[in-house]
């Protein structure tokens, strides 16, 4: 086993209990611990117990729908990897589920072997932002009225607590850590989504929107969040303020 994944715990939501099973197993045999509960109402449950590395969730659940099931995770905790699993493929809910701070989505019928390898990205990659948390010199970053604290997990604006999605603060940090540099919105998809995302542009479009709204007086004259026409998106330095 990769020992970077030792002592992880996955949360798998699903109501189909041979899919579960399938789930767990393989999960299982990659040397990870796994939970299994069969509605929404009991994902939420365990998921709000703060134990889980990943949690994987299907999103025609019972008593709580797997969209609402994201979205009430992601209201208290922005950190825990979400992968969500179903058996609808429309683009909508693709996007929707990414929107809502899910980190991966597959549908179904899914390869066994994709799943894992998406399973052990996803936990490298929760492994990495701790790692990194941890040895990162620079725990907060100011950039005029905005500041954002990596360690707490925080961002304020004029001294006010912004509420932010896990994907809009990932952002943010991103451009914060690397103020003038331009990023395309491919850039930013594969650095802040991933790989598998291509082609979900408009993805990002949605997220800078958002962000905007959050953090500039004005959206539709950025001070902060610039647009670098034809190329993508930088953060403004100390001179443009």
């Amino acid at each position: 086993m990769d020992d970077l994944l030792e002592k992880r715990t996955v949360l798998v939501v699903e109501d189909d209990k041979e899919i579960a099973r399938l789930v767990s197993t393989n999960i299982e045999d990659m040397g990870l611990e796994t939970k299994v509960v069969h509605d929404g109402k009991s994902g939420l449950d365990q998921a709000r117990k703060g134990t889980y590395d990943l949690i994987i969730l299907d999103l025609m659940l019972p008593e709580i729908d797997g969209m609402s099931l994201c979205r009430k995770i992601r209201e208290s905790d922005t950190q825990t990897a979400i992968m969500i699993l179903t058996a609808k493929a429309e683009e909508i809910d693709r996007v929707l589920g990414l929107e809502l701070g899910a980190d991966d989505y597959m549908t179904k019928p899914f390869s066994v072997r994709e799943m894992t390898a998406r399973v052990k990205a996803l936990l490298r990659r929760t492994v990495r932002n701790e790692i990194s948390c941890s040895d990162e010199e620079q725990n907060a970053v100011a950039i005029g009225a905005v500041s954002v604290d990596f360690e707490k997990h925080r961002v304020l604006l004029a001294g006010e607590v912004l509420d932010l999605t896990v994907k809009e603060f990932e952002l943010l940090s991103l451009f914060v850590r690397n103020p003038g540099r331009v990023f395309s919105r491919q850039d930013l998809l594969s650095k802040i989504w991933g790989y598998q995302f291509e082609g979900y542009e408009h993805t990002v479009n949605t997220h800078i929107n958002r962000l905007r709204n959050k953090i500039e007086k004005d959206p539709s004259h950025p001070e902060y969040l610039l647009t670098v026409w034809g190329i993508g998106y930088r953060f403004a330095e100390g001179d443009d303020l």
